[in-house]
């Protein structure tokens, strides 16, 4: 037999040789496709097809596509194994609310910190350097004050300040001193520890100046003082060279201190030339000084920093300290500091100063000032560090706990459902907690308890019902299966339960060829208690009609029509009245006081085409004429069973040929809907509209309208009819 296409799918994928998604599928197939693409390139290059080169695009293209689609299914396919399990994903869920951001905040935390340590280090050392200009700018007001002075009073002299500043200040030994009156030098006062230099007045200088300048290709702390004095101007300039001793001195209990003097420039451009930055194989604006331009942009001008050739340190002094622990982790980091080029004025230049320490010397530099109070900032600081700890790791324990909590608690309800899923209704969740999960363990046990409950009542239920339904069984054989063999009556009777067995009891009973009894009856209450003493009675009725037979032509069989071997009884004659009152006192002596029997008893003799009854509280049965006329069978007595002797009266009516005797149970009249009862007198209607029917017709058309008249709705009563019409 061919198999479909989905069926072949299905097992190709069982057994490993076919993708089960289709995402899987299409992937294999771009794969398939750039792997042929790739040796037919491979092919037309060896055989040097022209072809070839237009396949390496698609190659690509298919080769992209193929990665990114594997990509995808290796993301689903590490979703599908490692998030299956809730633990997994509350660990995964966890980390992302608790440890991520736990992380970026201390890499954050650290990187802060990292730059702020640079920050501070370089902080430092431009700190002195501004230091020392501050000093210079200070000096120099006041030797510029001492020399206008004299010159205002009409007299001069040497500045006796200068000396002072010498031999007070160590500082001093390596500042040169130079004072101009107007455009001409007065003083060029350089220490003998110092390289002599001759600055010059640059025009451009018309106040004070503050700065690190840049003159005959050497950098100077320098700083000027410009005073006019009776039209005249005195102009000092002090300088300090920033070279080897001043790094000396600014790396003293720092670290390593690098000094890159050249190799950096700014330089403006147009805009235009700022759009893009410039490599060394670009054409640069200054021939003389190519390298790698970095540009600055700036509203409508930009500036471009010349690196040069290379950047190399011009000076450096003092030494990176070895660490003090193992936290103690070196710091470098570089700034740029604003160069002035003293003879144009021009504020492109750049230098800068590289500082390589310890955290642990930024630390001392830092809280250096507290004095006494640093021990206890340094205690309050770790203390705050530890309980910051403290609290993490905290977190992180009730984080761990929480979730093996709630993932124990669903694996415990995982496994439990398995044993459900095996018919294993016992096993049952240790609760070890007082929690939402704990509650729904023992609801899951309750649940657990009550299935394996309502199974173990679905098994006796279904026991009983398989006992009802022999109990049925045993029932239908108790009511008569054939019709009685009369000439001259015809009759029929039908029992429907309302539930699996009947309380109603009706019974055909031949007495010789041309005697019937017809019993009907209803016993109170419904179910098995009413189908077990409707069963009593039917033995009963039976056992005393039958007693004083002598000789049965062949075995009487319950529920089936008996035979005798002559017309006549050997006793004395059946009278329904003494039958019921047998019967009576049998059941009152022998049942509850709440159960008792209507009943009705007649015999038929077809002689004389007359019934002799007696009725034990019974609904009266009903002849009905071919005149219409009605006659009701009522003589007799109460019910069997409720009382002790009861005085039960019969009577013999005629049953002319073509009435119809009809004998019924509550069952039948007594159903509901919203219009009433069923009723009587529908039932006799009917009966008489159809009379010219079978009898078993008849009886279906009864049940029918019965059925009709209840609906949808259950059926209340047991349907007993019974049926005789005399030919």
């Amino acid at each position: 037999m061919a198999l479909s296409y989905q069926a072949l799918r299905s097992r190709l994928i069982e057994a490993g040789l076919l993708p089960a998604s289709k995402l899987a599928l299409v992937a294999w197939y771009v794969l398939a496709l750039d792997v042929i693409l790739y040796g037919l390139q491979r092919l037309f290059g060896r055989l040097r097809i022209p072809a070839g080169s237009s396949l390496s695009g698609w190659v690509i293209f298919l080769s992209s596509v193929a990665i990114v689609l594997f990509a995808v299914i290796a993301v689903r396919w590490l979703k599908v194994k490692l998030l299956w399990r809730l633990r997994n994903r509350l660990i995964v869920t966890y980390v992302f609310i608790g440890v991520i951001p736990v992380v970026l905040l201390v890499v954050l935390a650290l990187g802060s910190f990292y730059l702020f340590a640079g920050q501070f280090a370089t902080f430092i050392v431009t700190t002195a350097l501004d230091s020392d200009l501050k000093s210079l700018q200070a000096a120099n007001s006041a030797i510029a004050h001492n020399l206008s002075a004299p010159e205002q009073r009409g007299t001069s002299g040497e500045p006796s300040i200068l000396e002072g500043l010498r031999h007070t200040d160590s500082a001093w030994s390596h500042r040169q001193v130079c004072v101009w009156l107007d455009s001409r030098m007065l003083l060029n006062d350089a220490p003998p520890a110092v390289e002599p230099l001759t600055p010059t007045l640059p025009t451009s200088l018309r106040a004070s100046f503050r700065g690190i300048v840049r003159d005959h290709g050497r950098l100077f702390l320098r700083a000027a003082e410009v005073i006019p004095a009776k039209g005249r101007r005195w102009t000092v300039l002090s300088s300090e060279p920033l070279d080897q001793a001043l790094l000396e001195d600014l790396a003293a209990n720092l670290g390593e201190v690098t000094l890159y003097a050249s190799g950096l420039t700014l330089r403006k451009v147009d805009q235009a030339q700022t759009t893009s930055t410039q490599t060394s194989n670009a054409p640069a604006s200054n021939p003389a000084e190519p390298g790698s331009n970095t540009t600055v942009a700036t509203p409508g001008r930009g500036f471009v920093l010349d690196t040069g050739n290379e950047v190399t340190p011009t000076l450096s002094a003092g030494a990176v300290p070895p660490p003090s622990g193992a936290l103690d982790r070196q710091v470098s980091f570089p700034t740029a500091i604003s160069v002035v080029d003293w003879s144009s004025g021009d504020t492109l230049n750049l230098a800068a100063i590289s500082v390589q320490t310890r955290v642990s010397k930024l630390y001392g530099r830092l809280f250096e000032s507290l004095g006494a109070v640093a021990p206890a900032v340094e205690f309050s600081l770790l203390l705050v560090a530890i309980v910051f700890g403290v609290i993490e790791a905290t977190a992180l324990l009730i984080g761990l706990k929480l979730n093996r909590s709630v993932t124990g608690a669903v694996e415990q309800l995982y496994v439990a459902t398995r044993h459900i899923n095996r018919g294993d209704f016992s096993h049952r969740i240790p609760v070890r907690s007082n929690d939402q999960l704990a509650t729904l363990a023992s609801s899951f046990n309750l649940m657990t308890e009550s299935i394996e409950k309502l199974i173990e009542e679905q098994k006796a239920k279904q026991r009983l019902e398989h006992e009802l339904v022999i109990a049925q069984e045993v029932q239908a054989q108790l009511f008569p299966r054939d019709t009685p063999p009369m000439e001259s009556l015809e009759v029929f009777g039908l029992c429907r339960p309302a539930r699996t067995v009947s309380g109603d009891y009706y019974d055909f009973l031949t007495m010789g060829h041309e005697k019937l009894l017809l019993a009907v009856g209803d016993v109170s209450g419904k179910g098995i208690s009413a189908a077990l003493l409707m069963a009593t009675i039917h033995s009963a009725v039976r056992a005393y009609c039958l007693e004083g037979i002598p000789l049965l032509r062949e075995p009487a069989t319950v529920g089936a029509a008996e035979s005798f071997s002559g017309s006549s009884l050997s006793g004395a004659e059946v009278s329904p009245a003494n039958l019921l009152g047998l019967l009576n006192h049998q059941l009152y002596a022998s049942t509850p006081a709440e159960k008792y029997a209507t009943l009705f008893l007649g015999v038929y003799d077809g002689r004389k085409d007359q019934i002799t009854y007696s009725n034990g509280g019974h609904l009266p049965p009903i002849i009905l004429g071919e005149n219409r006329s009605i006659r009701r069978l009522d003589c007799g007595g109460t019910v069997v069973g409720l009382f002790g002797a009861p005085d039960y009266k019969e009577t013999t009516v005629q049953l002319r040929r073509g009435e119809i005797f009809l004998a019924y149970s509550d069952g039948v009249t007594e159903p509901e809907n919203e219009f009433g009862e069923f009723g009587e007198e529908r039932l006799i209607e009917l009966v008489r509209d159809n009379r010219d029917l079978p009898l078993s017709k008849i009886s279906e058309l009864v049940t029918a309208a019965v059925d009709d008249w209840i609906g949808a709705h259950e059926q209340p009563d047991d349907v007993t009819l019974v049926l005789a019409r005399a030919f």
